[in-house]
């Protein structure tokens, strides 16, 4: 089976920023794209193969179709035909709001099929940009509930100034938020369920405040107080480096100045690899050859055993 590349479909919100269009050469028009999901199986939210003997056909459509050929035997034994990963690029001109995403048995309580564990691979961002992740002092949900009724919120969250290559773990039940100037790669599950908890009493173009979902999230938080929430990982060349590793996804970062094989004969699932700097190429087990360049993410099935990557190219490499 080929290799298989989507149309990346792009989402323009209003906290949108300027660098997902020049990250993946297009030429298209767009201002405040705040979002470019690269693969994605969400309802009515599906992304198409963009080139191929596949071409036009929306991605859970190739699951139904191929089954465990495409995304491995006990994967669809366990999601049937809905792909069971997310991957975006996410840029942030201006802050996200603070969230918390559901865990699986929350999720299923409030009539969703999942939650949603995440993580975040960050990309070159503006100096100084920032973003929430965990909490940095013990609250009980009461506390939660008076500090987002009197704006203190944030004085309970750990905050970090991003840099290139850092790497930030999500786990279901984790408060959260992208700050303005942060450009991330995000690959969680597939799951549309998010609680906003806090927006800095922000209005939109009519002039509403945005829903809050103060309730669900209170019974969605981890409350667990953590020393550090950043991924600490030691960058290696020519070789997989392993960044997260969760019952949802493992995800590892290569940084290759040489040729590699990748072997993928005894891994029972699809892999997908995002390109997120320098430029390279792809070839498969049957000689057919791939452009690899930033910004590119590339779905090899499961039924490919190897590929090789040559150039100078730095990617994630993700799997179930």
């Amino acid at each position: 089976m080929l290799l298989i590349k989507f149309e990346p479909l792009l989402k323009q919100t209003l906290w949108g920023g300027d660098k997902i269009i020049p990250f993946q050469r297009m030429t298209c028009n767009l201002e405040n794209v705040g979002e470019s999901w690269e693969i994605s199986g969400v309802k009515d939210n599906e992304t198409v193969v963009c080139a191929g003997p596949m071409k036009g056909k929306r991605l859970n459509e190739l699951v139904a179709e191929m089954k465990e050929t495409l995304v491995g035997k006990e994967n669809y034994e366990r999601f049937g035909n809905e792909f069971p990963l997310l991957v975006k690029f996410i840029d942030a001109r201006q802050d996200l709001s603070i969230q918390v995403h559901p865990n699986d048995e929350i999720a299923r309580r409030h009539g969703k099929p999942h939650g949603k564990t995440e993580m975040w691979y960050v990309l070159p961002s503006e100096p100084g940009a920032k973003l929430y992740c965990g909490l940095k002092k013990q609250i009980t949900p009461e506390q939660y509930t008076e500090m987002v009724e009197n704006d203190t919120i944030c004085d309970a969250l750990a905050q970090y100034e991003v840099h290139e290559d850092d790497v930030f773990f999500l786990p279901a039940g984790r408060i959260h938020a992208i700050g303005a100037g942060s450009f991330v790669a995000e690959i969680q599950q597939t799951s549309d369920v998010t609680y906003r908890i806090y927006d800095y009493k922000r209005k939109d173009k009519d002039g509403n405040y945005r829903e809050l979902h103060t309730r669900e999230a209170a019974e969605s938080i981890n409350y667990t107080v953590e020393k550090n929430y950043r991924t600490e990982y030691h960058p290696r060349k020519n070789q997989g480096v392993p960044l997260v590793t969760c019952p949802y996804f493992s995800t590892a970062v290569y940084d290759l100045d040489e040729p590699m094989t990748l072997d993928y004969s005894e891994l029972d699932s699809f892999v997908i690899l995002i390109a997120v700097k320098g430029e390279g190429s792809i070839t498969d087990e049957q000689g057919n050859k791939y452009t690899f360049i930033a910004g590119e993410t590339v779905l090899v099935p499961a039924n490919v055993n190897t590929v090789r990557v040559e150039g100078t190219v730095k990617f994630l490499e993700t799997y179930v």
